[in-house]
């Protein structure tokens, strides 16, 4: 199931409320699909199917529905009724996602995919995954993506792995900091300086920095309105957690360069303080900010653990450490999933490391974005289009998804049979093509 949109997730109704519904559109003995619209009991029992199947507790304050309900495209937020109780539920809305160069293209993202453990196997999942990718299509999206909760679903799809995570815990006592350091960037040589922000500060500055960060890596997504919203406490909910601490790092001129926010597990050890400091989020518009955030972070007094959050697979947090065996891995994963809607746009979107072109055959069993197609490509852009020329490559929509943004290898798909070379050469010519410096990272769950 495709993990929750933490915008409506965190609602608490009783679970599986039954609820009065219009006269089905559909024939008697097939399912009642339907958007929730404005209707609040419809949304109600919608959210209440998510929490059941996601484990959540069913307690909470109805009250903060229309707060809730405001923050989301109902159109698109679409349930299965049976006799008035919700067995089923879908959501996807608007999301722009940055590809290799630093373009974003429209995606369809889409979450709180749930399907009641008495209702499956009832193709109810291929109808409304069905149905919104081809109205995705027709729309103009270039893609669709998701954050996967289970690894043997989206498959089937279309959907493939495109940009991993990994969260690291860095023991601090252990990570050779000279004892007298203070957390300053000019303990780095750097002339930009970090304070507290507080909320109301980085609800007015944070959309503009994570707009300029977002630029600069593959993978990462818009932030709406209503995410800084709930980041930031405007609108807070009864069963939100602390809220977090903010650190604003700006350059000579006192341009707002980098943000990190994060929390405090409090605990003491043999007398000491023993606290885990975790970050919500980290996000720089240069290098010189990253550093200069994770330095501090580092440093940070009473601190002896610091828990990076979903990070790139390849963050360069490690480097600011004398000890990089100081981190460890605690949780690496397949991330953001991705699924071509429109082959020729996501070739043509993003930049390429040399010239050269390629011409792949992309294989798409529910016929979206199938076909051959030649790619001509430079590091200012590329020109992709439909093509009768023999193919250099053959792979699926899913395979294309990871090549497409970086986070894998053309060699490494044929190693495991999901692409054929049809051209002597044409793996590693795709590899000199379609690499990038770092691999795609997605910073956010949806």
């Amino acid at each position: 199931m495709a993990a929750p949109d933490p915008r409506s997730y965190r609602l608490t109704m009783a679970s599986d409320t039954p609820v009065q519904t219009p006269p089905a559109s559909s024939s008697p003995a097939g399912p009642d699909i339907r958007a929730v619209g404005d209707d609040a009991d419809l949304f109600a029992a919608w959210i209440a199917r998510i929490r059941t199947g996601f484990d959540a507790p069913p307690d909470g304050d109805p009250k903060e529905i229309p707060d809730r309900m405001a923050g989301m495209d109902l159109s698109r937020t679409v349930g299965v009724f049976e006799e008035g109780r919700c067995v089923a539920t879908f959501r996807s809305y608007d999301q722009e996602l940055t590809v290799p160069g630093g373009n974003a293209v429209r995606a369809d993202a889409v979450t709180a995919v749930t399907v009641s453990s008495t209702h499956r196997r009832r193709g109810l999942l291929t109808r409304l995954m069905s149905d919104d990718l081809r109205a995705a299509r027709e729309r103009g999206d270039t893609v669709a993506t998701l954050i996967a909760a289970e690894y043997l679903i989206y498959g089937r799809y279309g959907f493939g792995p495109a940009a991993s995570t990994t969260t690291l815990e860095i023991d601090l006592f252990r990570a050779g900091f000279d004892p007298r350091r203070t957390g300053r960037p000019e303990d780095l040589g750097l002339s930009g300086s970090i304070r507290f922000a507080e909320a109301e500060e980085v609800r007015k500055v944070g959309p503009e920095l994570h707009d300029r960060f977002r630029r600069l890596h593959p993978g990462t997504i818009d932030r709406d309105a209503f995410w800084w919203d709930r980041f930031t406490g405007v609108v807070r909910w009864s069963d939100d957690g602390p809220a977090p601490r903010h650190l604003l790092y700006t350059d000579a001129e006192g341009v707002p360069q980098g943000l990190a926010s994060f929390t405090i597990d409090d605990a003491w050890a043999h007398g000491r303080p023993d606290n885990l400091l975790k970050v919500r989020s980290l996000i720089g518009a240069s290098p010189e900010a990253e550093r200069a955030l994770w330095h501090h972070l580092c440093c940070y007094d009473w601190a002896s653990r610091v828990s990076t959050g979903k990070r790139g697979p390849d963050d360069p947090v490690r480097g600011v450490l004398p000890d990089r065996r100081a981190a460890r891995i605690t949780d690496h994963w397949d991330f953001l999933w991705v699924r071509p809607l429109d082959t020729a746009a996501m070739l043509s979107s993003r930049s390429y490391r040399t010239e050269g072109e390629l011409v792949v055959e992309v294989r798409d069993p529910m016929g979206l974005s199938g076909g051959r197609f030649l790619l001509t490509a430079s590091p200012e852009g590329a020109e992709c289009a439909p093509t009768d020329r023999s193919a250099d490559l053959t792979l699926g929509v899913g395979t294309l998804a990871g090549l497409w943004l970086g986070d894998r290898s053309a060699t490494l798909a044929q190693a495991t049979g999901d692409l054929d070379e049809e051209t002597p050469g044409a793996v590693v010519r795709a590899d000199v093509l379609l690499g990038t410096g770092r691999r795609p990272w997605c910073a956010d769950v949806f």
